[in-house]
């Protein structure tokens, strides 16, 4: 507050000429700095004090200035100012009701940020600020006031979790502002946009077939991987991520991997990239044929399993195939699981070389001696074997030769005459049984057995006990456009041709039908075919008792035997 002129006289009286000289002097400039602190402005001043609740602050005035201690604390709660320390304050009022000065420190910052906002604004300048919180139609953002951001504009492309800005320190463009409305509003998405337009530039400054890059994944498909360059994005095909085979890319990168390719293309016109990754090392299958020839026996780890084979890496880039069929010698592999597992180590034989389509072929069960070649050696066409009837099938039943080998009696090595339909009429499952080894294919891995040669010789019986010309009684089996088929003897048939047959009607099934018992004469037997031709001229049919006879025998003969219990003691109790 300036002196009164009344105060200024009696100064005066008291003072020398010098001495008045100096004391308006002083009295000038004291004047003067109080007419230059102008309320609403911002002004620099010193910490004198800190008690209690509050920090004093000179700012130069008659009166200091005191603030809430709370304006200056720091996000943990510390004060972070001490006395002497130079602060900036914003004077609101040059004396209040107590005569002191009035001054706030938070506003003073507010008031440096929305100044510092405007110039970016203005200037087109970039801004920092920390991501605050998730609000309708976007997030606020704490540039030192309170700022928004729309989601539409947090990034390049739309983001479908915007909460995953939350907490990250980033760079915005001020796009509008209204200070009287404390409104700003922010753009990530034209700082991301010059960025990329930044680094495209450079991009494709570097950007020319044959030169090493790097990049980060930006996205996998099913038939490749998407490689940011900087502002460009090339394709990394699956075809060129490995010389050996790739099921899918996922099994090499993942996305935000940092990762070294080759330029194979670049179209500048439409800014297409080719990218290569194999392209980096020499391809492995130009020495295979020397390093794995057929007939080589090579070490590799199981990769992958499929339903045909399994997958073996020789070395980086080269695997060759093991099929189902090369697994086993003995066992008809269905499932390469049951045999081999991933990660596995396996010994194999190269059993095929295509260079061409880049194939290699191998074989597991080669490795081995074929147990189908020791078997003619142990058990030569001829012998005799007895095993365990281990399956049965439609047209025969496998028996146990040894552990890993079975042999086939097909149902026509079941019996000497009778026409078996189904092998369990002879056989059931578990039965140890004699056979006889007819035939080995080794090639084709089979082997023949027959069992009719260890059960009764219908044939041999019939031949001994018949001569033709003689008449036999049978009932008929089959009957066909051609003949008659009678079972004659235990199963053995004979054929009575539809011209040695005296019928009415036009068909012989009009006459005769299975099951029918009649006789016949023998006209021929045929050792060699095993073959027995009938005729029913001139021959007696049998009468309806001798049907009747024939029939309690054929059951009599048929039917099971009855054991009758043991009748009881008289002394037993």
């Amino acid at each position: 507050m300036a002196l009164t002129d009344n105060e200024r006289v009696g100064l005066d009286e008291e003072l020398s000429a010098e001495e008045r000289q100096a004391q308006e002097q002083f009295i000038a400039l004291y004047d003067a700095s109080l007419r230059n602190l102008v309320e609403g402005e911002i002004v620099p001043g010193k910490v004198v004090a800190i008690s209690g609740d509050a920090v004093v602050v000179d700012v130069g005035y008659k009166s200091e200035g005191r603030i809430a201690k709370e304006e200056f604390l720091d996000v943990e709660g510390k004060l972070p100012i001490s006395v002497g320390d130079s602060v900036e304050v914003l004077l609101e009022r040059t004396e209040d009701v107590e005569g002191h000065v009035l001054l706030s420190y938070t506003k003073a910052a507010k008031m440096r940020v929305w100044t510092e906002v405007e110039q970016s604004f203005r200037e087109g300048r970039i801004l920092r600020g920390r991501v605050v919180d998730r609000i309708k139609g976007g997030l606020t953002v704490d540039v030192g006031v309170r700022a928004f951001l729309p989601g539409s504009l947090a990034d390049i492309k739309p983001l479908k979790n915007l909460e995953a800005l939350k907490g990250r320190e980033l760079e915005f463009k001020v796009i509008s502002l209204d200070r009287r409305r404390n409104n700003i509003v922010l753009s990530r998405k034209a700082v991301l946009e010059k960025e990329y337009e930044q680094k495209k530039a450079e991009t494709l400054e570097k950007l020319r077939e044959g030169v090493l890059m790097k990049g980060v994944v930006k996205n996998i498909t099913d038939y490749g991987v998407f490689v940011d360059l900087g502002g460009i994005d090339g394709l990394l095909h699956i075809t060129d991520i490995s010389w050996g085979r790739v099921n899918h890319p996922s099994e090499h990168f993942s996305v935000g991997d940092e990762v070294e390719i080759v330029v194979l293309k670049f179209d500048r016109e439409t800014e297409r990239v080719s990218l290569g990754y194999k392209q980096k090392s020499d391809d492995p299958w130009v020495l295979v044929d020397k390093k794995f020839p057929v007939g080589s026996r090579v070490q590799g780890r199981v990769v992958s399993l499929v339903d045909y084979g399994a997958f073996v890496e020789l070395e980086p880039g080269v695997e060759g195939l093991i099929h189902v069929s090369e697994m086993s010698w003995t066992k008809k592999v269905v499932n390469p699981a049951k045999m081999l597992t991933v990660g596995q180590e396996v010994e194999a034989i190269v059993t095929e070389l295509d260079l061409v389509q880049r194939r290699i072929s191998l074989s597991l069960r080669q490795t081995e001696r074929n147990p189908w070649e020791d078997l003619s050696h142990h058990f030569p066409v001829g012998s005799i074997i007895e095993g365990k009837v281990r399956n049965l099938t439609e047209f025969g039943a496998f028996v146990e030769i040894t552990e890993e080998i079975d042999g086939l009696v097909h149902v026509s090595d079941m019996s000497w005459t009778k026409r078996i339909k189904h092998p369990s009429e002879v056989l059931k499952k578990g039965d140890t049984v004699r056979a006889r080894i007819t035939h080995i294919d080794v090639e084709n891995q089979r082997v023949s057995l027959s069992i009719k040669e260890f059960l009764p010789n219908e044939w041999q019986e019939f031949v001994e006990n018949n001569r033709v010309g003689d008449v036999v009684t049978g009932r008929i089996s089959n009957v066909t456009d051609f003949g008659l088929f009678i079972d004659i003897y235990d199963g053995l048939e004979g054929l009575a041709h539809i011209s040695e047959i005296d019928f009415g009607g036009s068909k012989l099934s009009d006459s005769f039908t299975t099951g029918e018992w009649v006789r016949a004469r023998i006209l021929r037997i045929e050792e060699d075919d095993r073959k027995v031709g009938l005729t029913l001229r001139g021959v007696t049919q049998p009468s309806a008792d001798e049907i009747a006879e024939l029939e309690a025998a054929a059951q009599k003969e048929a039917a099971p035997a009855v054991v009758e219990p043991e009748a009881e003691s008289e002394d037993s109790e």
